[in-house]
């Protein structure tokens, strides 16, 4: 959430930051809505001191044996304006609250602009891609050339962007998750198991909730719980109401938990194989920091992300997002894609943001100032490092063999047990 006082002291300045990201923010509106506020509250404020002094004099008056029949009238008829302006203001104050919840993050001044993501900013290329000398096959022709990849089983047990791994393919995806938790534990970060369920509140703290309901899976009972869609959620809410001593910061934690979305918006997209999928799993970063360290933080975290597909021999590149394509949380995104030679192009992998104090004002999450004692809003970052089916598509295709086998990669190969090549069960 904005800082409401920014809001208030320069709705146009915001109206122009928030254009850079495509949204139209109706500031002269705003502005309007909130002197509507700021009357009302004046009148509410006015008219109950007067109902307070009046009561003082019904007290007097009775007191000294007068007459308190008309006083008493005068006051009655003070509480029926006091409590019709407190009902406006109240209205007024949920039309401003409404608005405040669908806007997203100011952008950072370093974010690229641009419209969608072919306006993103390549940063940098990493690996070159495999040269193959056979006919190359997706993930879903090589997963199930091996026996480990099967989508009509998943779809007869739930439905469609489902998937049943097994044998050899399941087995990798494990090494993937274990292989990525060792790696940023190695360097820091505090592994967490935490609940694959949470409750609108919770959601609400990280920008999911109220403006992305519809991409949720929402539990029947109780009405307020809901199936995670990332990790980001229940790892950045361990902080939420929460005043964190500066000599503990930053807060690094690394997650593994399966994530479910229902990707409304996302009808007719990647319907084959396991790039976008009802049910998946990831391995999430998130840091909690000071706000004088969070632009390094970023840095460092994107690091983190990259020594995965390195170790894995995977080609990638690193992107920042541009105004039209970053995320409603977030004020700056690097996103890393991995080259998939099906596609012969670069696919998201993962998205590392930068929220600044945007989810911490929505959580309440705040650190002790050193100097002056007093609490003010932390810094929360977020990012995968990286999403398990998106590596193990990764690796199918680029480590498959002519004869339909694949090549475990160096850094899994003690997480597969030794197993250097996949073969078909």
């Amino acid at each position: 959430m904005l800082d409401p006082r920014l809001l208030r002291q320069d709705p146009h300045g915001v109206a122009e930051r928030l254009a850079r990201r495509g949204y139209a923010f109706d500031a002269t509106a705003y502005a309007a809505l909130d002197d509507q506020r700021k009357t009302l509250q004046t009148q509410a404020e006015e008219l109950q001191a007067e109902r307070n002094q009046r009561s003082k004099s019904i007290g007097k008056a009775k007191a000294a044996g007068d007459d308190i029949e008309p006083l008493k009238a005068a006051v009655a008829g003070l509480g029926e304006r006091l409590d019709a302006a407190k009902t406006e203001l109240e209205q007024v104050q949920a039309e401003l609250e409404a608005i405040q919840q669908d806007l997203p993050n100011l952008p950072d001044d370093a974010m690229p602009d641009g419209a969608d993501e072919s306006d993103n900013r390549v940063l940098r290329e990493v690996g070159t891609p495999r040269a193959f000398d056979f006919a190359v096959r997706d993930h879903v022709a090589v997963g199930e050339g091996l026996g480990g990849l099967d989508a009509p089983t998943a779809a007869r047990i739930t439905g469609a962007r489902f998937t049943v791994l097994s044998g050899g393919v399941a087995r990798l995806h494990r090494a993937l998750i274990a292989f990525m938790l060792d790696t940023h534990t190695g360097t820091g970060y505090t592994e967490v198991n935490v609940p694959y369920i949470v409750n609108a509140d919770a959601l609400y703290g990280t920008g999911q909730l109220p403006k992305f309901g519809d991409d949720l899976f929402r539990l029947v009972e109780p009405e307020d719980y809901y199936l995670i869609p990332t990790a980001e959620v229940p790892v950045s809410n361990m902080v939420a109401g929460e005043i964190i001593e500066p000599e503990r910061l930053p807060l690094r934690y690394v997650a593994h938990t399966p994530c479910f979305r229902a990707e409304a918006g996302a009808a007719g997209r990647d319907v084959r194989g396991m790039i976008r999928q009802h049910q998946f799993e990831k391995v999430e970063l998130i840091n909690i920091a000071h706000p004088d360290d969070s632009t390094a933080c970023h840095e460092a975290m994107l690091a983190s992300a990259e020594r995965v597909l390195a170790a894995l021999e995977l080609p990638y590149r690193v992107v920042d997002l541009c105004g039209g394509d970053i995320g409603f949380s977030a004020a700056r995104t690097f996103d890393l894609e991995v080259w998939l030679p099906s596609q012969e192009t670069y696919r998201e992998i993962s998205s590392i943001s930068n929220t600044r104090d945007f989810q911490a004002r929505r959580m309440g999450a705040r650190y002790r100032d050193a100097e002056t004692g007093k609490p003010r809003l932390l810094h929360t970052l977020n990012g995968s490092g990286v999403a398990a089916g998106r590596a193990l598509v990764a690796v199918l295709e680029n480590h498959q063999q002519a004869d339909g086998s694949v090549r475990v990669p160096d850094a899994l190969v003690p997480y597969m047990g030794g197993l250097r090549t996949i073969v078909a069960a």
